[in-house]
């Protein structure tokens, strides 16, 4: 959002709260503010409260290379309060002032330019996008593209909720009479036919699907090769469909995020779309064998049917953080268990004995732990290792036992290895498998 955001405006309005000073998102927002090119004006809010520090504030913007007025730079700050309303009226001559000097002018006569801020389904109202006015006017009647998708405008929306006739330069307004839901961030104009604007939305759409097409088989031949290489890496398949296009970047990024950091599993997100489960949502999700996410959404009853038929999961939510953790489940169940090794006890060999048919048995004394029928075994000669294997025969008098413990003799015999002598030493243990996590 705040990407999107810096790259549709001319002028960057930075809020920074005079008590907390410089945070994360603060941060986050000078960067793509700088990103962006756009010019930016601080308004240091709360400052009605007794722990206010503008000063701080103004000190800590020189560490990200944000010079205010005040400490000699060429940005813009102004000290407010939203609470108490004070200051407001020098932040919007902030803004005008700033305007007039870098010329902002736009012509309101011409076909309306803008870009969708943020695209969702609604329920009677069908898709919805919430579109800030760039150049021109737009006005109830015209035809429009957004990205792959065309309309004529049935009702303009203004930021209080009414309905309004036409929407100028640097105006937000909802617009109603989309065929299908766009993607924020995409551009909004208007064409002079609907054969027109068909035919760009027909072209789009047919190169977006080419796209998603060559990034999936890209993506597979990748997971192929790294199977061939590792022998181990998996991938989980993932279908997003949520409201809004807000939360479908949100959600695409923390899930790819997860498997970032590790090379053994990936998430790999087939689609990530606003709008209801459809059956084409399932075709998808069925050829990779993947799971279909719905985020405040659901499946139509025709998308249930073909989903229980052909056993595809359809996991419905409302809260971003269950589905990471949800994932990072599955995730951690794909990871190869560590093996850990589990010392036993040691036996001393104190005679080797040659019987027939049997071939060569050390008689030996268990000197630490205990020894088990089934374990590992390693046999040690000077505390060099020279053999590694598993237990043929384990001994007690005449009998074939499980164990033997510390103090006690017994007989063994390993398998396919008969070079043993009398002092070596016989080390037993167990390969323990501990489950990983992310």
């Amino acid at each position: 959002m705040r990407a999107r955001g810096a790259n549709v405006t001319d002028i960057v309005v930075l809020v920074v709260a005079a008590d907390d000073g410089i945070k994360p998102q603060t941060i986050e927002a000078i960067r793509h503010a700088k990103a962006a090119g756009a010019p930016m004006i601080v308004a240091i809010n709360k400052c009605d409260l007794p722990a206010a520090n503008p000063a701080r504030v103004r000190q800590e913007l020189l560490s990200h290379d944000v010079q205010v007025e005040e400490m000699g730079g060429d940005v813009l700050s102004v000290e407010i309060s939203a609470k108490k309303r004070t200051g407001l009226d020098k932040l919007q001559d902030a803004i005008l002032l700033q305007a007039e000097i870098l010329d902002l002018k736009s012509n309101p006569e011409r076909a309306a330019e803008g870009a969708v801020v943020e695209a969702k389904m609604e329920k009677g109202r069908g898709s919805v996008a919430t579109v800030l006015v760039q150049r021109g006017t737009i006005r109830v009647g015209d035809i429009f593209v957004a990205g792959a998708e065309w309309g004529r405008v049935r009702a303009l929306i203004n930021d209080h909720g009414k309905n309004v006739p036409e929407a100028g330069p640097a105006m937000p307004v909802e617009i109603i009479g989309l065929n299908g839901t766009p993607v924020a961030g995409d551009e909004l104009c208007v064409v002079p036919s609907e054969s027109r604007a068909r035919e760009i939305s027909e072209f789009r759409m047919r190169r977006r699907r080419a796209l998603a097409s060559a990034t999936t088989q890209r993506g597979s031949l990748e997971q192929m090769m790294e199977n061939i290489k590792a022998g181990s890496a998996k991938e989980f398949a993932i279908l997003i469909k949520a409201d809004v296009h807000g939360s479908v970047e949100a959600l695409k990024t923390a899930l790819i995020k997860l498997s970032e950091d590790n090379l053994e599993v990936k998430v790999r997100v087939l689609d990530a779309a606003v709008g209801p489960v459809t059956e084409s949502d399932v075709t998808l999700a069925n050829a990779s064998r993947g799971l279909i996410i719905g985020f405040n959404v659901r499946a139509n009853p025709q998308a249930r049917e073909m989903a229980k038929r052909d056993g595809i999961e359809i996991r419905y939510y409302s809260i971003i953080y269950n589905v990471i953790d949800d994932v990072k489940l599955v995730l951690s169940g794909m990871l190869a268990p560590e093996l850990r090794e589990k010392f036993l006890g040691n036996a001393r060999i104190q005679q080797v004995f040659n019987i027939t048919k049997v071939g060569k048995v050390a008689g030996c004394k268990v000197t630490e732990g205990v020894v088990k029928r089934g374990a590992k075994v390693r046999l040690l000669r000077d505390d060099v290792v020279i053999h590694e294997g598993s237990l043929k025969t384990l001994k007690r008098m005449k009998d074939e036992v499980k164990e033997v413990r510390e103090g006690f003799e017994c007989g063994m015999a390993f398998e396919n290895y008969d070079n043993m002598q009398a002092n070596d030493v016989i080390e037993c243990f167990e390969i323990e498998e501990i489950a990983r996590t992310l």
